[in-house]
C-alpha cells in the first residue's frame, strides 16, 4: 500500500515551513514530536529542544515537560530508566515565550522496555543508509549493546564490512546514497569501491535489464537469511542540495525521494514478510554555521539545512502514521541527538563518537521494543497519566 501524503497530522505538527522567530510576535515553532518514544533501563535518553522546533535561536524560549519520570535541564528533558519504570508513560512539552505565554504544545508515548526483552533469541539485522551508516560507528554501538546481558543472540546481514566494524558488523551503508540509489542503481564497470558499484538490490534480469531483485539478495548475498529487524537511515542527500526559500520545491523533493521509498519499503516487506522495519527519522544539523562553512563555505548554511530537515521529519512522520501498516514504524533518531556535544565543530551533518553512540542509543531502544511485543514474559502495558500539568 502506498503512502500518503496529503491527511495533516494536526495533533503532531503544524506545516508552515517559512518560520521567522520575531522578539514581540508568537513565532511559528512547529513543535514536533513522533508518536512514540523508546527507552531501556539504565540507558539514557533525551530530548533536545533544539531539535523538535523550527527556530535559530531556541535558546530564547522556555520549554516544560510534563512526565513522571526524567529532569529538566535547559537544553534538554534528561532520562535514565530503572527497571521499575517498564511500561507506557505519557509525555508532553511545552513552549513558553520571552513574555511566558504558552506559544505551542505536543504530547507522545514514552515507552520503557524490559532490560531483559529478546532474551536467549536469535535474530537477525540489516541496516540500510547513507555515510552515517559507512561510517559504522552507530551500528558499532547496536552491536556493542546487543552483546551485553540480556540480550539476543544476533547477527547482522548484509554486504558491506568498513575496516572500523566491530566483530560481526556488517551493513549495506554507502556514502552519499539515496533512497533512489538503492532502488535504481546499476554500475555496469564496477571498480571495487563503494563509489562506483551497483546497489547491492540491484540484479541484471534475464532480459539483461537492472532490477531490484531482493529475494535475489537475500538468497544469493545474505547466505539465504531473511532478516527479523531492517532498520533505514536515509533522507539526508536525497534533499540536502534542495533551495530551503521555496516550500514548494521542498516538498517536490520529499515527494520524490518517497516514491522511491514506496518501491523499497514494499520490496522489503514482500521479500522478509516477518521482520520489523524501522524508518529513522532524519537526524538534525550541528548548531553551530560555523560548521557548515567548514564543509561546504558559502553555498549551504545551518539555517537553511534545518528548514529542510524539519519539514523532512513533518514529513516522514505523517507518511509512516498514515501508512498504518504494523511492521513499518517510526525511530525517533532525531530526538536524542546532541546538536552541540554531538558533533564535532567542523562538520554539519555528520556527528562525532558521542553522537552516533547517541543514534545507536535510539535504534537499539526501538529493537528492544520490537522484541518486548512479542516477549510476554517482559512485556507490560502500565500506562501512567500526566503530572503537574501548567
Amino acid at each position: 500500500m502506498p503512502m500518503r501524503f496529503s491527511a495533516p497530522l494536526s495533533f503532531l505538527f503544524l506545516l508552515t515551513i517559512n518560520s521567522v522567530d520575531v522578539i514581540g510576535a508568537e513565532p511559528d515553532l512547529q513543535l514536533t514530536l513522533p508518536p512514540a518514544i523508546y527507552a531501556v533501563p539504565d540507558l539514557e535518553t533525551n530530548i533536545y529542544f533544539d531539535n523538535i522546533i523550527l527556530s535559530q535561536t531556541s535558546d530564547q524560549y522556555r520549554f516544560k515537560v510534563t512526565c513522571e519520570l526524567g529532569e529538566m535541564e535547559t537544553n534538554r528533558w534528561r532520562y535514565t530508566p530503572k527497571q521499575t519504570d517498564v511500561g507506557k508513560h505519557t509525555l508532553s512539552v511545552a513552549v513558553y515565550g520571552t513574555d511566558d505565554a504558552l506559544l505551542e504544545e505536543a504530547s507522545t508515548i514514552l515507552q520503557v522496555v524490559p532490560q531483559a526483552a529478546g532474551a536467549k533469541k536469535k535474530v537477525r539485522l540489516l541496516i540500510i543508509g547513507d555515510s552515517l551508516t559507512h561510517a559504522t560507528a552507530y551500528p558499532n554501538e547496536i552491536a556493542r549493546l546487543l552483546s551485553q546481558p540480556g540480550n539476543p543472540e544476533w547477527t547482522m546481514l548484509g554486504t558491506h564490512k568498513t575496516k572500523s566494524a566491530s566483530q560481526g558488523v556488517v551493513h549495506e551503508g554507502y556514502g552519499g546514497w539515496t533512497w533512489a540509489r538503492f532502488v535504481t542503481h546499476y554500475e555496469p564497470k564496477p571498480d571495487g569501491t563503494y563509489r562506483k558499484q551497483s546497489s547491492p538490490f540491484v540484479f541484471l534480469n534475464d532480459d539483461g535489464t537492472p532490477q531490484m531483485d531482493l529475494p535475489r539478495y537475500f538468497d544469493e548475498r545474505c547466505d539465504g537469511q531473511r532478516p527479523d529487524y531492517i532498520v533505514i537511515l536515509l533522507g539526508i542527500n536525497d534533499c540536502f542540495h534542495v533551495t530551503p526559500d521555496d516550500t514548494a520545491k521542498i516538498d517536490v523533493r520529499i515527494d520524490t525521494m518517497f516514491e522511491h521509498a514506496n518501491k523499497l519499503l514494499p520490496a522489503l516487506r514482500k521479500a522478509a514478510p516477518d521482520a520489523k522495519i524501522g524508518v529513522c527519522v532524519t537526524t538534525p544539523p550541528n548548531s553551530r554555521q560555523e560548521a557548515f562553512f567548514a564543509n561546504y563555505k558559502d553555498r549551504y548554511s545551518r539555517w537553511g539545512w534545518k528548514r529542510i530537515q524539519h519539514r523532512l521529519v513533518q514529513r516522514q512522520l505523517e507518511a509512516v502514521t498514515a501508512k498504518d501498516d504494523p511492521q513499518i514504524s517510526l525511530i525517533p533518531t532525531q530526538l536524542n541527538l546532541d546538536p552541540v556535544d554531538g558533533y564535532p565543530v567542523n562538520n554539519g551533518v555528520h556527528p562525532n563518537t558521542a553522537g552516533y553512540k547517541q543514534i545507536g542509543a535510539t535504534i537499539y531502544s526501538w529493537l528492544k521494543w520490537q522484541m518486548s511485543k512479542t516477549d510476554d514474559s517482559t512485556h507490560t502495558t502500565r500506562i501512567t497519566p500526566e503530572k503537574n500539568k501548567r
